[in-house]
């Protein structure tokens, strides 16, 4: 029995079931395997399985994990591009009951070794190039027992040796699908990551719910531009399709021609990105209509979209593009709307057929309709989805957010907002000043912490400003320490260090002093004209 009280989180007060099953990540690949196992299942730079071939590679690094002693509820680490094997491992952790834990290969050495230590990880499968990265860093991860290479280019050497040594019988497992299944890190409000931790009934709903509203087109490729190692992208991508009993296409590349090239060659249906990937895929000059003919209305999220962006996308699909809102700890959506040629600000649409979304006071009691708010998330409580959503499990390790973003059984986002008398929902302000650049969190606490890990910095400010094709870009004022000198160069050089490049300020301004109010706090908004405008006098123009 996992010790959830051990762990920080919070057991389920449920155990409902998935209309239509399946009802575990484990059995996912049941649905293709009994209609028609030689249909192509994945596809990625290095590989193209059916089903019945995904299956048993499946149970071949199954059994390969467990020859490593990985057992039910062991955090199992991935650090892998887009391509075959960050899936077949990711489905071999799920038939074990351990824990999936995604590390994105853009954090920075320091960032990628706080997310190993936090989750506790005991087994890491990562890139020759993040292998040799993390070895400075070995000796504060006392958990990590194992690290296995995994290179494409050389099947012969490393992890893919291992599994092709493997016999295709993995151990067989009672899967609990509400247990712990899998880590997903976001950045928290005071800089340092936390865990939202999901079970395999959390991941597998969103995809039961998409499939049964028809949201994708019926036996066409669905593709993933975002890295796999977001935990919200399983599922959107490989999850899904798996659902859906048809084929996921691991696209390495998001660049224009590369991603028009995966498109073209794999008649790709659709895909979830950020409006920055679209918008440079319509617009680029050796992109032809040719090359995007199957691609029929690829979903945008993380960003809000410029109206510049939308006459775009109704131009080339027809339609409008969809708004949603959602979060990690979802996960993924909660709510949707079809877009208007002018929607009102902070529109998020109403509530997916599984969620019901209430708006709350301080004290948790649900407030009447058009009255401001935090925006909570409750199991749907009619229809056929009924009580059929469970939230996540809480944070990692964090008791104390656990209780705060749990309370009352429904999860409590932080963010407030407004549901009006038909249910629709608009966003007022997001938690914590977060900073969303190119569908990218950033959060200016982690940041900041950043700049002033910097000796010559004595205070920084870290905030967002608005740009039409990335939502918005990371800028800092920081004011230095008595008798130091640094240029926004060598400050944006330091932070490099510390942080993937998407959080390093594209601006930082050296200021003489912080602008404050009566209790003494930095006001940002003050800020913003200083850096809204042209690069001024001791800034680095991004």
């Amino acid at each position: 029995m996992f010790d959830y009280e051990a762990h920080g989180l919070a057991p389920p007060s449920a155990a409902p079931e998935i209309p239509g099953g399946p009802q575990t990540v484990a059995a996912v690949l049941e649905h293709g395997l009994s209609r028609n196992p030689d249909v192509t299942a994945l596809v990625g730079r290095h590989g193209r399985l059916s089903y019945a071939e995904l299956d048993r590679e499946v149970d071949r690094t199954a059994c390969a994990l467990a020859g490593l002693g990985v057992g039910a509820w062991d955090r199992v680490a991935a650090c892998l591009p887009n391509d075959v094997p960050i899936v077949v491992a990711f489905l071999a952790v799920m038939r074990l009951g351990a824990i999936w834990v995604g590390v994105n290969r853009a954090l920075a050495a320091p960032e990628k070794a706080t997310v190993l230590h936090d989750a506790g990880a005991s087994l890491l499968l990562a890139t020759p190039e993040v292998v040799e990265e993390l070895a400075a860093h070995r000796s504060g991860l006392p958990d990590l027992r194992e690290v296995q290479r995994v290179d494409p280019y050389a099947p012969a050497e490393g992890w893919l040796a291992r599994v092709a040594a493997s016999p295709p019988e993995a151990p067989r497992v009672e899967i609990d699908p509400w247990a712990p299944a899998a880590i997903a890190y976001t950045s928290g409000t005071t800089g340092l990551p936390k865990g939202a931790v999901h079970s395999q009934h959390n991941l597998l709903l969103p995809g039961a719910v998409a499939r049964a509203m028809g949201s994708y087109p019926p036996g066409a490729p669905q593709g993933v531009v975002l890295p796999l190692t977001i935990l919200n992208l399983v599922v959107l991508g490989p999850l899904i399709a798996f659902q859906y009993g048809t084929c996921c296409v691991a696209m390495d590349r998001i660049d224009a021609t590369g991603l028009a090239a995966w498109v073209r060659d794999e008649g790709v249906a659709s895909f979830a990105a950020v409006p920055t990937v679209i918008h440079d895929l319509l617009t680029h000059p050796d992109v032809g209509a040719e090359d995007l003919r199957s691609l029929v209305a690829p979903l945008v999220g993380g960003a809000e979209c410029p109206e510049e962006f939308r006459a775009l996308y109704r131009e080339r699909f027809g339609c409008d593009v969809a708004i949603g809102y959602g979060m990690t700890e979802a996960p993924t959506a909660v709510t949707r709307a079809e877009g208007a040629p002018s929607p009102r600000p902070g529109l998020c649409g109403v509530a997916l057929p599984q969620v019901e979304i209430r708006i709350c006071d301080e004290a948790g009691r649900a407030l009447p309709a058009g009255e401001e708010g935090e925006i909570c998330v409750a199991p749907a409580s009619e229809g056929e989805w009924a009580g059929v959503y469970t939230p996540m499990l809480g944070y990692w390790r964090r008791p104390e957010e656990t209780g705060r973003a749990l309370r009352g059984g429904v999860y409590h986002s932080g963010d407030v907002g407004v549901l009006e008398a038909d249910g629709t929902l608009y966003i007022r302000g997001r938690r914590s000043e977060l900073i969303l650049r190119g569908g990218a969190n950033v959060y200016p606490a982690e940041v900041e912490r950043a700049l002033q890990d910097d000796p010559r910095v004595a205070e920084a400010a870290v905030f967002g400003i608005p740009d039409e094709r990335l939502g918005q870009r990371v800028v800092a004022a920081v004011t230095l320490e008595p008798d130091a000198s640094a240029s926004p160069e060598a400050l944006r050089a330091h932070c490099l260090e510390q942080l993937a490049r998407y959080k390093v300020p594209e601006r930082i301004a050296i200021v003489d002093e912080m602008p404050r109010n009566a209790m003494s706090k930095i006001v940002k908004l003050r800020l913003l004209p200083l850096l809204a405008a042209a690069p001024p006098r001791g800034s680095d123009p991004a």
